[in-house]
């Protein structure tokens, strides 16, 4: 599903090049990319969902060439191969949930789904909630409205940037099971970036980035 190769990324300004470490990933499995501050994980994260272009080396998407991609492309393809969990919202505030969600299916190229969204929110605990405005809800509702929404056009790449930094042990866990779960149902490889230590006793298959030089 998502391949790199001998990434690499210099900002502008910057002394020195950032070199990153292969990753391979296959719908179904999930990894883990651990890393502290300053380890570049979140330089990585973009390059893997195409929001920076490398520097040199390339990234694989459902074994189509994807770096190397025209930008209006490459917003394209991570549309309808990936679904994104932010570590802030970015909520459309004027809307409610369910027009949050049938947003993202229509920038994804989705048929409308009102089903797949009342089921979605249903599996989440979030059904009464199908009409409230997303500033309404409490931040553990918003995270699993974002959730939802980076998994309701069924893409076969689950990215999840520090989805449980700020969480307790209890939470953590059933965070992860959530997007576990919801990996699970449409067969998509999950990827989450984080720097949370716990969850290297939670997932086995893991790429430790070092402290960049």
């Amino acid at each position: 599903m998502l391949k790199t190769e001998g990434l690499h990324y210099q900002y502008e300004g910057g002394e020195s090049e950032l070199a990153f470490p292969d990753l391979s990933i296959q719908k179904g499995d999930e990894l883990l990319l651990l890393g502290a501050s300053g380890t570049g994980k979140t330089t990585l994260l973009h390059l893997v969902a195409g929001m920076r272009t490398p520097t040199r080396g390339q990234v694989a998407l459902a074994g189509e060439a994807f770096s190397t991609l025209p930008t209006a492309a490459r917003d394209r393809a991570r549309g309808r191969h990936m679904g994104i969990v932010f570590q802030t919202t970015h909520f459309v505030r004027s809307l409610s949930v369910s027009e949050n969600l049938a947003l993202a299916r229509a920038l994804a190229g989705c048929p409308p789904d009102e089903a797949r969204i009342q089921g979605l929110l249903e599996e989440l605990g979030l059904a009464h909630k199908l009409h409230a405005r997303v500033d309404a809800l409490s931040v553990g509702e918003q995270q699993r409205v974002s959730i939802a929404r980076a998994v309701v056009h069924g893409p076969g790449l689950i990215l999840a940037d520090e989805p449980t930094s700020a969480l307790d042990d209890a939470n953590t866990d059933a965070v992860l099971s959530l997007l576990r779960k919801q990996a699970e149902r449409t067969g998509a490889a999950l990827l989450i970036v984080t720097h949370d230590q716990r969850l290297k006793d939670r997932m086995s298959d893991r790429v430790e980035l070092n402290p960049i030089a």
